[in-house]
């Protein structure tokens, strides 16, 4: 079989977290299929292939044009801005079997192209966009959720199946007419797990800033630190992430940005901090924590369905994420095994194939 996966990202140059799934996504699928991707990528000024990855070149934003064709076209914003001609064009040369779309608006184009109804298309939700536009882009975006949420349910019920990151929000789909939702329960493949027991009093918080649930999450953190290293002298919390923009920090936090050595950095950290409110999909701070035996402080909105799995306790209020956090600080030893439970957890998991036959059970659907 020949699966093409459709992104809005180039893997070879982009970074962040939906990414960091899809990858992973589209090696379990060449593990078995012959596999290929086609990529919005600013890197290319044309369309271009080398037959495993095929680029096209991604528009800059333009609000005016997108805002004018989404009310033509009756789609929400987002929507419309990932329905590109040229994508449409290069998915009507690129012959595949199956076709996955990686977030619902990326069905877009391939609803228009040639291959719609003809062949059969699987998609990957990765994150509600209706609930983070609502959450996090004001007016603009609570007014454009219902319209969001409107064309997620449409994409859904023309797919031949849908994959979740969250079991609530496959659920969520089935009761709305989309019988083929399914939770796709993926983890990432174990790395060396880190010294927790060697480690000093630092904490991290992960993410990319210019995502508004990130941002939101980080300036929550920054309220809490206080309490958190409150009579811990040597505590010390670092950010690491592209920055949204730059705030003013308290004693004992260190906006690092792009850490290009993430894997020794995160090898000095005694636990991540995860305070998330908005958003859900991927989790993969969550799902890199656990590959690295890293212990993990998290609200409900940043473990999700991973709760199940790998049975990280939840600090939704402030005074239980506080308590947590400085039982991090303050017992190493507790941290350690915290960080060696979670971590033979994903180990079992990926060595009895789990992820896989999630992904490719999928596929084949």
């Amino acid at each position: 079989m020949k699966v093409a996966f459709l992104l809005s990202k180039d893997p070879a140059t982009t970074h962040g977290g939906d990414l960091t799934i899809s990858r992973e996504l589209m090696a379990i699928s060449r593990s078995e299929h012959e596999t290929v991707g086609l990529f919005l990528s600013p890197d290319v000024t044309e369309t271009t292939t080398d037959g495993q990855a095929w680029r096209v070149p991604k528009p800059a934003v333009a609000p005016a044009t997108i805002t004018l064709r989404s009310l033509r076209r009756g789609r929400s914003l987002v929507h419309t801005r990932f329905d590109d001609d040229a994508y449409v064009a290069a998915l009507d040369t690129l012959e595949a079997d199956v076709y996955v779309a990686d977030h619902s608006y990326m069905a877009e184009p391939f609803l228009r192209s040639r291959w719609a109804g003809v062949r059969p298309l699987l998609v990957n939700t990765v994150i509600s966009e209706s609930l983070v536009w609502s959450e996090t882009r004001g007016i603009v975006g609570r007014i454009d959720s219902v319209r969001i949420r409107r064309d997620e349910l449409r994409v859904a019920r023309a797919a031949r199946g849908v994959g979740t990151y969250d079991a609530d929000e496959a659920a969520y789909y089935r009761s709305h007419g989309v019988p083929h939702a399914r939770w796709l329960d993926v983890t990432l493949p174990p790395k060396q797990a880190v010294d927790v027991a060697g480690s000093g009093r630092r904490l991290v918080f992960v993410g990319e800033r210019a995502w508004p649930p990130n941002h939101k999450a980080f300036e929550t953190l920054l309220r809490w630190w206080p309490d958190i290293s409150n009579g811990i002298d040597d505590a010390e919390l670092c950010v690491v992430g592209n920055r949204a923009r730059a705030l003013s920090l308290p004693p004992g936090v260190r906006d690092l940005g792009f850490v290009p050595d993430l894997d020794g950095f995160l090898a000095t950290c005694r636990a991540v901090l995860a305070p998330v409110t908005t958003g859900g999909g991927v989790r993969v701070k969550i799902l890199d924590a656990a590959s690295r035996g890293l212990p993990v402080v998290a609200t409900s909105a940043a473990v999700g369905s991973l709760s199940s799995v790998f049975e990280i306790p939840i600090d939704d209020d402030r005074e239980s994420f506080v308590a947590a956090a400085r039982a991090m600080l303050l017992d190493r030893d507790a941290a350690a095994a915290e960080g060696a439970r979670i971590h033979a957890i994903n180990a079992d998991r990926w060595t009895a194939g789990v992820p896989q036959r999630a992904v490719l059970d999928w596929l084949a659907s």
